[in-house]
């Protein structure tokens, strides 16, 4: 009994080698997750927009009170439906809306096979002009020699003067005719211009360059420069607007139109973004009112131009008073709005140099637009990270490394 109790001592080296190889195994794996995340970047680069402060000294703060305020839209100087000079079938079209496009950008293509054979008629026409030009100029050299041939026979008493004014009326016969087809060859050369430049005219292009804001037709359609009366022909292909001419229209009541006046300061205030106020001036009164409004239009120029300005918007505007003392000259530093933050009821940027990034606190002057004034804390031309959120300011903090796009 007590010999089945006993331990076999081949099982026991097995047994106690089994705990040995667990515990080698999962110290191991311990030892790689540690050097994996010792040797894992500490860290990682955050991807982030950045812009340069510009000095202030050359900016004034105005200080004019508003006399008059009115509210009107958003206008584009410069905007074009686009459409073809002739009626004809849409092949393709190559904008959409949204889409930027430069001046002569290929915008549309009609169907152009008409136009490609009425230009290789023109070009068929025109060299059998040049043939029959080159025949004749052959037949004047023929009659110019049997003309020659004739005045020497008529001085050897060997041809009668109706010979002779045979030959000579056959040569004044066919330069006439030369001439003609010589006329006829420039005819045709124009008739030729004429239909090169329809089948030009079937690839629209663009008129200046801008954005296109709406797309009037598909591919299959019938257009025309002119309406239809109604039916399913379209009249242009797209809308396109430049938007460096956007300006604002008002219309103001002629009772307080005195109060106007070219070149006047003003700021406009976009009815989708209340608090940003942009600078801007009178460019000019249309001379003539409205009488079923009372009131008389005033064209006012943007002074910064930003993406966020639509044709169409509502905005209004407040026209201010002008004077010797209505203007402060501004110090330190202009930065983008955008670029400053508020932690702990304190006003800080994120500065970056050497891709690094330092949390710098700032002092805060007026707005400008959509600009601020950094009174102090920050020199012209460093760099500062811009389009500040939430989730980026809590991902920044000194020592962050930065990758700028």
């Amino acid at each position: 009994m007590l010999g089945e109790l006993s331990i076999d001592e081949n099982q026991r080296t097995a047994d106690g080698r089994t705990p040995r190889l667990v515990i080698t195994c999962i110290g191991t794996l311990l030892l790689a997750a540690a050097a994996w995340f010792w040797l894992l970047p500490a860290n990682e680069p955050v991807e982030v927009r950045i812009a340069s402060a510009r000095s202030a000294d050359d900016q004034t703060m105005n200080n004019s009170n508003a006399v008059l305020e009115a509210s009107g839209y958003v206008t584009a100087r410069r905007q074009a439906t686009v459409s073809s000079k002739y009626t004809g079938q849409v092949i393709d079209v190559f904008v959409e809306e949204g889409m930027v496009v430069e001046k002569n950008q290929l915008l549309a293509k009609l169907d152009d096979q008409t136009q490609r054979a009425q230009l290789a008629l023109s070009e068929a026409q025109l060299n059998a002009t040049a043939s029959r030009l080159n025949e004749v100029r052959v037949q004047l050299q023929e009659a110019e020699l049997a003309h020659d041939r004739t005045i020497e026979l008529a001085d050897k008493k060997l041809a009668s003067e109706a010979d002779l004014d045979s030959t000579r009326l056959a040569v004044s016969r066919l330069k006439a005719r030369l001439e003609s087809l010589a006329s006829e060859i420039e005819v045709g050369e124009k008739s030729l211009a004429i239909q090169q430049q329809q089948l030009n005219d079937t690839e629209i292009r663009a008129p200046f360059a801008g954005v296109v804001i709406a797309k009037a037709a598909q591919p299959g359609e019938m257009i025309s420069p002119v309406s239809a009366g109604g039916g399913f022909t379209r009249t242009g292909i797209c809308t396109i607007v430049d938007m460096a001419s956007l300006e604002i229209e008002v219309d103001v009541n002629e009772s307080y139109i005195n109060r106007v006046k070219p070149d006047q300061p003003a700021t406009a205030t976009l009815d989708s973004y209340e608090d940003w106020r942009i600078p801007a001036k009178v460019i000019t009164i249309i001379p003539t009112a409205d009488r079923n409004k009372a009131t008389v239009r005033v064209r006012i120029a943007f002074l910064e131009t930003d993406t966020r300005i639509l044709p169409d918007m509502g905005v209004k505007v407040s026209f201010l008073e002008e004077t010797e003392e209505s203007t402060t000259q501004l110090t330190g530093v202009m930065i983008s709005g955008t670029a400053i933050a508020s932690i702990d009821d304190e006003s800080v940027v994120f500065v970056v140099a050497n891709d690094v990034v330092e949390r710098r606190s700032v002092r805060v002057g007026p707005k400008q637009g959509s600009s601020r004034n950094i009174v102090s804390g920050l020199r012209a031309g460093e760099k500062v990270v811009t389009n500040l959120s939430d989730e980026l300011i809590a991902s920044l903090e000194d020592g962050q490394r930065v990758l700028a796009n």
